[in-house]
Order: structure tokens, then C-alpha cells, then sequence
């Protein structure tokens, strides 16, 4: 089997509803980027990658596709069931922009699950449950109204929550964590999320204000140092997200035991090979990981639920999908969306997804 094709699609992913708002940023849509690798077989992998607007993070959308420029050429004629020795190729032909390689990525365990007869998750060892808890996230927004969406989403089935802080006054911040803790039910889990929005000096203020109350910290602060120094000084455990880019730094903060989890966004890291890694470490390490992404569609959140439903759920602190946030699905059939808190696994092979790209709609790139 021979690569003989990769096309690249943009496909625009606007908010319903009002604005994502976080500490850096606020959103009303976003642009997705979709690959299609067809191979000499006939058989079609589908990838995805959404960096969540251009403030988040270094990764960001024209990036990704620049990087794609210059990786896929190297790719035409190569076996796309060698996931790693096309890993290798991309890495020769461009150094970094590990976003831009997981959608590649994606796309060749798709191909390896539909020539295989298989789901993703099968072809990472197995799904231990075929239906994974996902955790709604509470844009920045004021007390009163967090603390309903926190009732509201409770009542769908959620039992986590995520709280975004950070980028206001931070009596506004510790507020919003009374009135939301206040609204949990019992068996509900809280995450702070500043996205690296606090200085240290509020993020340690904050913690110390809500001491009573129980939640996760997630990324308080801007950088890896930061947050480890801020660790010592918290009132509550700390999960690392945005500064977890790679395997390397992952290793780095369990040896400096920066952390008590990890959110993890599977395009920052490298896609679904690096994920799987990466579920193994923090298995022998005992840290609970999420298995999430910046944004996306249908391939996307397939992906991260194919992932999470292989880690042991002890382990598995949810799969966040932004399926609840945006309008439609690119398959019809089979697009994800959250029941009750849960996320069911696709039944058909690979990711499960097909998407529809319209006949009229034109490819950004073209390869082969």
C-alpha cells in the first residue's frame, strides 16, 4: 500500500452562542484544517488539527498549514500502514510543529483501522469501556452565571466541570469558584483553569481564598517554572496543560513532580502515537491524565475518545469534546456528541467518522 494522494480542506467552525471566552482570549469561531490521505488501495484516512485561535498557544492555524507545505510532499509513495517510519520522515523534513504532523498522524491510524477491520482504540490495545465520561468547560463569565451553567450542565450529566480564571480582578475569580462549588452536587468534580492566566502571586492568593473548597488547579500560571514554584505554596493539586508540549517535558515534570495530573491536548503533543506514549508513562507514574484537544470536529473528538477509552478509568479524568459549543457534525450518522456525560465510542472502523466534503468545496493544498 502506497500513499498516492494527501489533500488539505479548511472547514470553519463558528461558536454557537456567545463568545469562548478565556483568560487570554475570547472566540466566536474557529478554522479547522482537515487532511485526507488516499492511498493506492482505495483506502482514505482522515486527520484534523484546530489550534484554539492565535493567543492560546504558538500553534496556530496558517502555521500548521505551512508546516503541512513542507512535511507532505515527503510523504507521496510511502506506506502509511509504518505509522513510525513516516513519523520519522516528517520529523527529517521539518523540525517541530508537532500539531500540524498529529493530523497527519490521525489520519494514518484511520487508514490502519479500516485495512486492519478495526477500531483505533482496538489497534492501541483495547477499549476497557466502550463509553468514556466527558467534563463540560465554563467560559469565563460572572459568578451568578457560572454557578447556573454549573446546575445546568450537572442536570445533562456532566460530572465534571471545568471553571475558566484568570485575565480579571481576581476577587471576581474567587467568586466565581465559591458560587460554582457552591452549585455541585455530590460525586461532581471541579477544575480550575486559569490557562496560564495568573500571575503567581493571585494563583497562590486564590487557592489560599477557596482553601475549604475542593478542586483541581489546572495551568495557573504562564510558565513551567511558575507553576512549580507555585505548587509548594497552593492549597490544592495541581494539574499542568498548555506547558506539557512534548514527551520530553511530560518526563521532566514527573521527575520534578511538578504535577498531580495532566491535561493533555493530543495535536500539541504529536497526535495519537505520541498520546499512546504518552498514556503508558503516566500509567507506570500513577497521574491521571484528560484526553483532549484544542478544538475540532468530529475527526478530532474521535481521536481523543479513541485514546481515552484505553486508559484505566481510575487514570482517565474525562475526554473534553467541543461538540457542545458548535453547530453540526461532518458525518451525519456518526459525528460525536455528549450523552449524559458520556461519549460513546464510534462503531465503525478506524476513527468511525466519514466526514462530507462537498464536491464544490476546493482543497487548500494538494499532494501527489
Amino acid at each position: 500500500m502506497k500513499i498516492v494522494e494527501i489533500s488539505v480542506f479548511h472547514r470553519p467552525l463558528p461558536i454557537k452562542g456567545a463568545p469562548y471566552r478565556m483568560a487570554l482570549q475570547e472566540l466566536t469561531a474557529l478554522d479547522s484544517t482537515i487532511v485526507r490521505i488516499t492511498t493506492d488501495s482505495g483506502v482514505i484516512g482522515y486527520g484534523e488539527f484546530c489550534p484554539l485561535g492565535p493567543a492560546y498557544q504558538p500553534q496556530h492555524t496558517l502555521g500548521g498549514r505551512a508546516a503541512l507545505q513542507e512535511i507532505c510532499p515527503h510523504l507521496i509513495g510511502m506506506n502509511p500502514l509504518l505509522i513510525d517510519r513516516v513519523y520519522d520522515v516528517m520529523n527529517q523534513a521539518l523540525c517541530g510543529s508537532l500539531y500540524a504532523k498529529s493530523a497527519i498522524d490521525m489520519a494514518l491510524w484511520d487508514i490502519a483501522g479500516k485495512t486492519y477491520g478495526a477500531r483505533i482504540c482496538d489497534l492501541l490495545g483495547g477499549a476497557i469501556r466502550e463509553k468514556v465520561p466527558s467534563y463540560y468547560a465554563i467560559g469565563l463569565t460572572s459568578p451568578d452565571e457560572a454557578a447556573e451553567i454549573a446546575k445546568e450542565k450537572q442536570a445533562q450529566g456532566f460530572a465534571r466541570l471545568q471553571l475558566k480564571v484568570g485575565g480579571r480582578e481576581l476577587q471576581e475569580d474567587i467568586a466565581a469558584v465559591h458560587k460554582v462549588s457552591e452549585a455541585l452536587k455530590t460525586g461532581t468534580t471541579l477544575a480550575v483553569d486559569a490557562n496560564r492566566g495568573l500571575v503567581p502571586r493571585d494563583a497562590i492568593n486564590l487557592s489560599l481564598a477557596c482553601k475549604e473548597l475542593a478542586f483541581i488547579m489546572e495551568q495557573p500560571c504562564h510558565t513551567y517554572e511558575q507553576c512549580l514554584a507555585v505548587r509548594q505554596r497552593i492549597a490544592h493539586p495541581l494539574y499542568l496543560d498548555e506547558v506539557i508540549e512534548d514527551l520530553n517535558i511530560l518526563l521532566r515534570a514527573i521527575s520534578d513532580n511538578a504535577a498531580d495530573g495532566f491535561g493533555m491536548k493530543q495535536s500539541r503533543v504529536g497526535g495519537i502515537s505520541k498520546m499512546r506514549t504518552i498514556r503508558d508513562v503516566c500509567a507506570v507514574a500513577g497521574l491521571p491524565i484528560t484526553s483532549d484537544d484544542s478544538w475540532g470536529g468530529d475527526l478530532v473528538a474521535s481521536a481523543c475518545l479513541q485514546v481515552g477509552a484505553t486508559i484505566q478509568p481510575q487514570l482517565c479524568d474525562g475526554v473534553w469534546i467541543a461538540a457542545p459549543y458548535i453547530d453540526g457534525h461532518y458525518d451525519p450518522s456518526n459525528g460525536l456528541s455528549v450523552k449524559q456525560g458520556q461519549l460513546s465510542l464510534p462503531s465503525g472502523l478506524g476513527l468511525g467518522i466519514e466526514p462530507h466534503i462537498s464536491t464544490t468545496e476546493t482543497a487548500v493544498m494538494n499532494f501527489g
